[in-house]
């Protein structure tokens, strides 16, 4: 079942994915060699509740913090631990908030310092895709049109796109349907109508799509241990195109700060 959201109901998910934005942009601040990605969580989760929302992930299926921290060939879902971030690391950052009955959800990924030429490229690839992918977020298309633009932008980098995880639609809860991979065909899948919120998250592997889930239960990594990077919208579907919810000028600014 998918559930059309009233105009009202849109502005708070904007709200909540605005509270997203600007949490991602305070853990962007504090990114640097030498901390944890606990402390990282910590930050993230401290922000989150200091602005009356709740962090969404933590308890989640039983997930056991706040954000998830993925690193260099970490994919997504990374479990915040000790780990100490090094110069030259790419760090994939998921933080979802709950706040007045529903849900934000987006993700970046940050630059430690001075990253390969490669490593940034993935990185400006993995978020052209995910705009290229909004691009086709609006009533009439189809998740298809969506997961289509996704995958070809990627793959003509002869990047890996992971086929395991895929977008989602959102709401009062965090995964609704429908579900929005992002590798398929145009004009395939669910009919994308006026009021759906949908997430839109490409996750690009350097090497190739193959990854392995970590005994952890939660860890996804790449199977070649090449680096991948995640960025993660949410989107209402208008009838004039796409309306983006996330805002990654707030992140972006905070970084050139």
């Amino acid at each position: 079942m998918i559930y059309l959201k009233t105009d009202e109901e849109i502005e708070l998910l904007r709200e909540n994915n605005l509270l997203v934005s600007r949490a991602l942009a305070e853990v962007g601040r504090n990114i640097r060699p030498g901390v944890t990605t606990l402390f990282l969580n910590n930050i993230a989760e401290e922000f989150i509740r200091d602005n009356g929302a709740e962090p969404a992930f933590l308890g989640y299926q039983g997930y056991p913090a706040s954000a998830c921290i993925s690193v260099n060939e970490q994919v997504v879902h990374g479990i915040p631990s000790d780990r100490v971030i090094e110069e030259g690391d790419i760090v994939s950052v998921d933080l979802g908030t709950f706040l007045k009955g529903f849900v934000g959800d987006s993700a970046y990924t940050f630059a430690v310092g001075e990253v390969s030429a490669e490593a940034r490229q993935l990185m400006e690839v993995t978020k052209e895709a995910l705009y290229k992918g909004t691009a086709q977020a609006k009533a009439g298309n189809r998740v298809g049109d969506i997961s289509a633009a996704v995958q070809q932008h990627a793959e003509s980098y002869g990047y890996g796109v992971v086929r395991e995880l895929v977008g989602h639609g959102l709401g009062r809860k965090m995964h609704e349907s429908p579900e929005v991979p992002n590798f398929g065909a145009r004009g395939r899948g669910p009919l994308l109508k006026e009021g759906m919120v949908i997430c839109i998250e490409p996750m690009i592997n350097m090497g190739t799509r193959a990854v392995v889930f970590e005994r952890d239960g939660w860890t996804v990594r790449t199977k070649d241990r090449k680096p991948s990077a995640h960025y993660e919208f949410a989107v209402a579907i208008r009838r004039d195109g796409p309306d983006i919810l996330t805002d990654f000028n707030i992140i972006e600014q905070a970084l050139n700060n």
